[in-house]
């Protein structure tokens, strides 16, 4: 078995499968990405399946060495020995070199600690759903003559349709009784609200109190008449010697 046939079997197989595991060396993982906004939003990326490789296996995954042996017409321990020789040979070369090239896929890179990882050749296309989607940018999108047809048909189906009848306008409600209308007092407490008539109140009595101390001053003998008897004044006004 060469690289390139290598490459070709687990190409086919991460197609149709989530995993890929290489017994020995690790699995690949493929997982289906939604569409992306790139270019500041202005471009729209398809959906895609990344590809990923991680450092562990299932020692019951025997995806891998089904389909060689289907492909080859061999025997299942016959295809055993030859893949695991084979996934070795990789994991030896990727210990001493760092790498190693997947022709189709990518590399298998590892790190000084021997750490194993996987870049994805750019233009990898392990996705077939997803066959011919191209990245629409929404600067340059110009309308196809059905999408203008389409958008017109929409608009003339907007303004063929009934405008509704406007609905009835109520009667006006009839004019109370004189004796539910409110009075002049009402309304005007309405108007001036709480605040306004307590105004008005305190401005009433400081005016009182203001006319008093007047009249007081100038004629005293007025309140006094009001507030005293006659008796009570012969008293009051009885010189004293």
């Amino acid at each position: 078995m060469d690289i390139d046939l290598f490459s070709d079997i687990v190409k086919n197989l991460i197609t149709q499968n989530d995993e890929v595991a290489l017994p020995g060396l690790g699995t690949f993982v493929s997982e289906l990405m939604p569409s992306t906004f790139s270019d500041k939003g202005y471009t729209i990326n398809p959906p895609y399946r990344r590809l990923s490789f991680r450092q562990r296996w299932n020692e019951d995954d025997t995806l891998l060495i089904d389909f060689y042996s289907q492909a080859n017409g061999t025997d299942m321990e016959a295809s055993r020995k030859i893949l695991e020789g084979f996934i070795d040979g990789l994991r030896e070369t990727l210990q001493t070199k760092k790498a190693v090239q997947l022709p189709g896929l990518g590399r298998l890179r590892a790190t000084k600690e021997n750490t194993f990882f996987f870049i994805a050749d750019e233009d990898l296309d392990i996705y077939p759903y997803g066959f011919g989607l191209e990245p629409v940018s929404l600067k340059t999108h110009e309308e196809t003559p059905e999408e203008v047809s389409t958008a017109v048909q929409e608009l003339h189906q907007i303004v063929s349709e009934p405008v509704p009848a406007e609905p009835a306008v109520p009667a006006e409600p009839a004019a109370l009784p004189a004796s539910a209308e409110p009075s002049i007092t009402e309304i005007r407490r309405r108007r001036l609200g709480w605040p306004g008539i307590f105004l008005i109140v305190i401005g009433t009595v400081l005016l009182a109190l203001i006319v008093f101390t007047v009249v007081a001053r100038l004629n005293p003998g007025v309140f006094d008449s009001i507030l005293y008897s006659p008796e009570e004044l012969q008293i009051i006004n009885y010189p004293l010697k």
